[in-house]
């Protein structure tokens, strides 16, 4: 009998749990006319649905049932998933200003108290996501699981505030390396001429100074810190692994000169790079100089590699977010005020009518067939904005 109270109250429990779940989805839905997507569960919303490692992959699964366009709520915030680059670019360049917004994330207002490059309410906005992630404990953690444990802190914050996990490092890390910006304001302090601004640093000062008056003025030491953790948190994350996967590309195909026309490899300081880029290289720029912009169109065959390197790491599958600005009609939906929206970047980049083979490593993809470099709209490494 006790078996079968417990099995009843389970089954009550279970279709309890069903009712809302569909009675929650139906008033969300008649509230906007938004995509479609997954029926989302009451608090968790569809995160616990999310089974796989990589969530672009999820995404690009979903998108095969739902279309290249559709929502999911992370906790009780629906979000909606661009997949596809018909889909992004008509968002972000053909709509671009009504998508052009940051949506607020408690990470980095947690990281950054409001201030940034990063704060949504403010003029200097980009880079979000990236540089949170990039603040999270590096050791033992992958990038995907770094971006991972800041998806569920944005979605639900005060629950994390309680959970043990590497995100409780964040404050501490990220306060010991606002001290080192702070040194350096103060030397920068120290020796500034206005006349001849050595950096990023001293122009901020500069600006400072002649907005001192002016009440409404963010140009403040708090935002300065933060501009500069973003900067160099973004920037490092996106270089570095950039550098690490080329190198490891490099090393994985020593042997495919009919494939690819890479040579053996050379060790030239400490970065493997393949024959005929090094050729390329010693040609153009030569060892007596450092190479510059204008070198660029003169290496067709090093800027299709470093572009190929870039194409298969996609290093910021999901984009950095972003929301509309107001209630925007998009596909035949209504997408309201606020929505947040990730754009599938991999399913740009690894698009196989753009890229033939597009799991395979191969830099004729960016070169025509006389060997000079072949431009692609389907290139977004890091993500897509209108023209100004």
């Amino acid at each position: 009998m006790e078996l079968l109270g417990t099995c009843t109250a389970l089954l009550v429990i279970w279709i309890s749990f069903f009712l809302l779940s569909a009675t929650w989805k139906s008033k969300m839905y008649r509230k906007a006319k938004m995509p479609p997507g997954p029926t989302p569960l009451p608090i968790f919303g569809n995160v616990l649905q999310l089974k796989g490692k990589y969530w672009d992959q999820e995404f690009s699964k979903i998108s095969e049932k739902y279309g290249p366009v559709f929502t999911l709520y992370l906790g009780m915030e629906p979000v909606v998933v661009l997949n596809g680059y018909d889909a992004i670019k008509e968002a972000l360049i053909d709509q671009g200003n009504d998508f052009s917004a940051r949506p607020k994330l408690p990470l980095a207002d947690k990281l950054n108290k409001g201030g940034g490059m990063q704060n949504t309410q403010s003029k200097h906005s980009d880079y979000e996501q990236a540089a949170c992630v990039s603040k999270l404990p590096k050791r033992r953690l992958h990038h995907t699981q770094r971006q991972y444990v800041a998806f569920l802190f944005n979605a639900f914050p005060a629950f994390m505030e309680w959970v043990p996990g590497p995100h409780h490092h964040m404050i501490a890390n990220y306060d010991k390396c606002t001290e080192l910006v702070l040194e350096e304001a103060k030397e920068h302090r120290a020796t500034l001429d206005p006349n001849s601004p050595r950096d990023f640093i001293d122009c901020f000062f500069i600006r400072m100074d002649q907005e001192k008056h002016d009440e409404a003025c963010e140009f403040t030491m708090e935002i300065m810190v933060s501009c500069c953790m973003d900067l160099f948190g973004a920037g490092t994350e996106t270089t570095s692994s950039t550098l690490k996967y080329g190198l490891l590309i490099l090393q994985k195909y020593p042997e495919v000169e009919d494939s690819l026309d890479i040579c053996f490899l050379t060790l030239h300081l400490i970065h493997l790079l393949a024959e005929k880029v090094q050729e390329e290289i010693d040609r153009v720029v030569g060892r007596s100089r450092m190479p510059g912009m204008a070198d660029r169109r003169q290496m067709p065959y090093t800027n299709a590699v470093i572009h190929e390197i870039q194409r298969s790491l996609s290093l910021v599958s999901l984009s950095l977010p972003h929301s509309v600005v107001k209630d925007t009609p998009f596909r035949g939906y209504i997408i309201p005020k606020g929505t947040t929206i990730f754009p599938v970047l991999t399913s740009v980049l690894h698009d196989g009518k753009e890229f033939p083979n597009p799991t395979e490593f191969d830099p004729g993809h960016f070169l025509n067939e006389d060997g000079t470099f072949r431009k692609s709209d389907y290139f977004m490494p890091f993500s897509t904005v209108v023209a100004k």
